[in-house]
């Protein structure tokens, strides 16, 4: 484990063993590169890794232990009377103690020989584990929050098939979506948690599903309301300082919530070039309401532009991410928040598919509230300037989502949907782009069709599934913030992202969370007397196109840069030439240039995992491993 990459350079990581004997020689390997550990009711290694000993709690009952790590309140008190009362059962009450629980955090027990590793409801908790047939792992499964860490530690191999699945645009789609880059490493559905057995065998048993939306808008909002401040208060009860983006309605509900407690709270907005982005406007009108916050706005020409510095990023994540095209420009305020000295940063980000939610809960709603259907319907239509006959088309298909699915593999090298396309179907048919290999684009299409047996939707109905199936992408995206983050000792918190808080907005009437007709009414009422009124109601958004279309421009040079030498060229999955003159094109930011992203995505990934680290990187926050723990 000498050249390991991950473990040697990662400053925060945990890796789950199962109670047996077996799992010595990873136990070893794992316990080389940790700086903390705490042991099975046996004896044995249990839970590795390293972490901020302030994000972990560990409870114990006779012979029942359970661990807790992350953003969370949970207290050892707590964590003990959970112990006590998952005793001798299977773990199984450990469903119903978690429910109760804010934040976002892994939970993790050990009893009876057996182990629960359970992560949240999307992607920003994440679990993976390995499979038993994986010679060095001793013939047993074992778990952990990176799954870079898991192939690092059972040696696996790089699965080629699976990288080119990255390459589709408008991303993965569900189940594929999220899952990791090596053969015989799996990983597990939000919602559900692992069962490592002293056999040596991983099980999968659902904890969570999506509440029945049966709430009015103003009961709903009260409840969303208490779940979103004590999300936040769960973050910034006893820190001095906490940072948070101030920039549209979602990230200001955030940073209003923050500045309700005791911590100071400065605030970062980023302006853009375009002169009809109106961030700075509203979060001057927000900060100067309330009086107590903190406000730094970073001008535009301060902030990088889409691409920049891609040939030389060198983030270590453990899954491509297409966040890698806009890294700097994102990492800026975060590195800006650290140099404040915040050890903590609120994002908004996880607001809009939450709030703004699907329109393709329509179908649903034809059932159920015909009226309000077609008057939504014709809010949208009007709204997207949406082709009626293309709507009535998606409104009639009544067929599967394993359905959709095989049309996708059959449609991979089709050409891309019209930019003007309802939203109404189970998802954007996602496609390979045009310099994907004949090999890749029938590798992909193999994929997609082996995993058609279990296809099965996110959620009840096209909305459901479409809004848990982007609450899947989009928080593994910023779960990818998190891990550039952390290097610079920084948490990036995404309050949105927590279980009691989709769950509160997912209760709520479809029809009165989700409409035309008004923007995110959900968040404008359960921000009343949080937000300024100056504020609460703003209808507008802001987006960076112009920083995209410039940043081609300016940093056309990078994007070739990237085709010298293509990792992904080497693979077989990519015609760089192809790749190359499409990169010295005029590309527009809203149907053309997007299509790189996943591309560049990959081929930044692939050449981050070459890198060597330089030395090991052990927080200050952590602590060296006791002879009793080794």
């Amino acid at each position: 484990m000498e050249d390991s990459l991950s473990l040697h350079a990662l400053p925060t990581w945990f890796a789950v063993l199962p109670d047996t004997d077996a799992a010595a020689a990873v136990a070893t390997r794992a316990l080389a590169h940790a700086a903390q550990g705490l042991r099975h009711p046996s004896g044995r290694p249990w839970l590795v890794g390293r972490w901020a000993p302030s994000s972990m709690v560990m409870g114990e009952c006779r012979g029942t232990r359970i661990a807790v790590l992350g953003e969370h309140s949970v207290t050892a008190e707590a964590a003990r009377r959970a112990a006590a009362a998952a005793e001798g059962t299977s773990l199984s009450a450990l469903d119903r103690i978690s429910a109760t629980w804010t934040g976002s955090f892994h939970l993790v027990a050990s009893s009876g020989g057996r182990v629960r590793v359970q992560g949240g409801v999307v992607g920003m908790r994440r679990v993976f584990f390995t499979s038993p047939t994986l010679p060095a792992a001793g013939r047993v499964s074992l778990a952990s929050d990176r799954a870079d860490v898991l192939a690092e530690l059972v040696g696996a191999e790089l699965d080629e098939r699976r990288l080119a699945l990255e390459l589709l645009t408008l991303g993965v789609p569900h189940p594929l979506s999220g899952s990791p880059m090596w053969k015989g490493v799996h990983a597990q559905p939000g919602g559900h948690y692992l069962t490592l057995d002293c056999d040596g065998r991983a099980e999968e048993t659902r904890w969570w599903s999506p509440p029945d939306p049966h709430l009015p808008l103003a009961e709903g909002a009260g409840h969303f309301r208490e779940a979103l401040t004590a999300a936040v208060a769960t973050r910034t009860r006893g820190r001095d300082l906490v940072t948070a983006d101030l920039g549209g309605l979602d990230s200001t509900a955030v940073c209003c919530a923050a500045a309700r407690g005791d911590a100071k709270v400065a605030a970062y907005t980023a302006a853009i070039h375009d002169e009809l982005g109106d961030d700075v406007y509203w979060a001057r009108r927000t900060t100067e309401a309330l009086g107590t916050i903190e406000h730094h706005i970073v001008p535009a020409s301060d902030l990088a532009m889409t691409f920049d510095g891609i040939d030389t990023l060198d983030d270590l994540l453990d899954t491509p991410s297409i966040l890698t095209v806009d890294r700097n420009r994102r990492m800026h305020i975060i590195a800006l928040a650290a140099a404040r000295g915040s050890r903590l940063h609120l994002t908004g980000l996880g607001g809009d598919e939450l709030l703004a939610g699907a329109p393709a809960r329509l179908h649903a709603l034809m059932g159920t509230h015909p009226l309000t259907a077609l008057r939504d319907l014709r809010g949208y239509t009007a709204k997207y300037q949406w082709s009626r006959w293309r709507v009535l088309r998606q409104l009639l298909d009544r067929r599967s989502y394993r359905a959709w699915l095989g049309r996708v593999a059959r449609d991979l090298d089709a050409p891309p949907a019209p930019a003007d396309e309802p939203l109404l179907d189970w998802s954007a048919p996602p496609r390979m782009p045009g310099w994907a290999t004949p090999e890749a684009v029938e590798a992909v299409r193999e994929l997609l069709r082996a995993h058609l047996p279990e296809a099965e939707p996110r959620g009840r109905g096209h909305g459901e599934h479409r809004e848990m199936a982007a609450m899947d992408g989009i928080s593994q995206w910023t779960r990818h913030i998190g891990q550039m983050a952390a290097p610079l000792g920084i948490t990036v918190a995404a309050p949105y992202y927590d279980d009691r808080v989709i769950e509160a907005a997912l209760a709520i009437r479809p029809q009165e969370r989700i409409t035309p007709w008004r923007y995110k009414p959900l968040i404008v009422e359960a921000m009343r007397g949080i937000v300024p009124e100056a504020s609460r109601t703003r209808g507008t958004k802001a987006n960076a196109t112009f920083e995209e279309e410039a940043g081609l421009r300016r940093h056309r040079a990078r994007l070739l840069a990237l085709c010298e030498e293509s990792r992904l060229a080497r693979l077989g999955l990519v015609d760089v030439e192809v790749l190359r003159e499409w990169c010295r094109r005029a590309l527009s930011a809203e149907t053309e240039s997007y299509l790189l992203h996943a591309t560049v995505a990959c081929e930044v990934w692939l050449r981050s995992r070459e890198m060597t680290p330089s030395r090991e990187t052990t927080p200050s926050r952590t602590r060296p491993l006791t002879e009793r723990e080794r």
